[in-house]
């Protein structure tokens, strides 16, 4: 009689399904091992106590080979753009062209971030002075789709330096008003106030790369939304990049 119970007994636990487990568990389950895995990869890379990561913060295989390829294109076209043979420059409106740099981030190849790099433009909407010679609109081709620039008229300049000017002390920012700081730095060059800076920038003076090399690159505000529309294509053919010529000085003002 006992074996009897003992296989019916078998038999019933044989017959029952898998136990049903709720949807929002599952939802759960998933959502724990995630977090689980965030705070593994946290911990390897000693960032124990600080803010949490988000899942899609960590970049998964796929976006790494889509980095290194948006890389590899960037300089095959870096490449195109230099060897094209209406690719040379036309003669400057100016000896002064204020640069600035609209686009790029993990898109751009090591060689593109040099080149920036080389103008001092390392982060988006900074701006800066140079002078128009043959070597800078060879680079400037180089990043044509980072940097728009132009040629800035003395308002502008003036603008620029009087709300935008600094220079770096002891590795920390300085606005430019104290004069004092500025003849300390350029008096032996007859620079003695900002207004000489203005001037010497605007006529892109004998003494124009001392003021530069004290100045720091411009820090530019974010254009509103539709002053620019993210096109990698020339203003000329109605993107963002490249020679704006005198039309510098409208984004100029949306961004000073």
């Amino acid at each position: 009689m006992a074996e009897e119970e003992a296989k019916v007994m078998a038999v019933e636990e044989a017959n029952k399904g898998l136990d049903y487990i709720p949807e929002v568990i599952l939802k759960k389950r998933k959502n724990r091992d995630e977090l689980a895995f965030i705070r593994k990869k946290q911990l390897e890379l000693g960032n124990f106590g600080k803010k949490k990561k988000k899942v899609a913060d960590i970049k998964r295989p796929e976006d790494f080979v889509l980095e290194f390829r948006a890389k590899e294109i960037d300089l095959i076209r870096m490449k195109q753009r230099v060897k094209r043979p209406r690719a040379t420059p036309q003669p400057a409106k100016s000896n002064l062209v204020f640069i600035i740099r609209i686009q790029g981030k993990n898109d751009m190849h090591p060689k593109t971030k040099k080149v920036l790099n080389s103008m001092q433009l390392r982060s988006t909407f900074t701006g800066v002075f140079a002078k128009a010679t043959d070597g800078l609109f060879q680079k400037l081709l180089k990043v044509q789709p980072y940097v728009t620039y132009g040629y800035p008229n003395g308002k502008s300049v003036k603008d620029l330096i009087f709300k935008k000017g600094y220079t770096i002390i002891e590795g920390n920012p300085v606005p430019l008003t104290d004069n004092n700081i500025i003849e300390q730095a350029l008096g032996e060059h007859g620079i003695f106030c900002i207004e000489d800076i203005v001037n010497e920038i605007a006529r892109v003076g004998d003494h124009f790369r001392e003021v530069m090399r004290f100045l720091g690159p411009l820090k530019l505000n974010k254009p509103e939304a539709g002053v620019l529309h993210g096109k990698k294509q020339v203003f000329s053919d109605g993107g963002d990049t490249g020679n704006r010529e005198d039309k510098i000085n409208d984004l100029i003002i949306k961004m000073n």
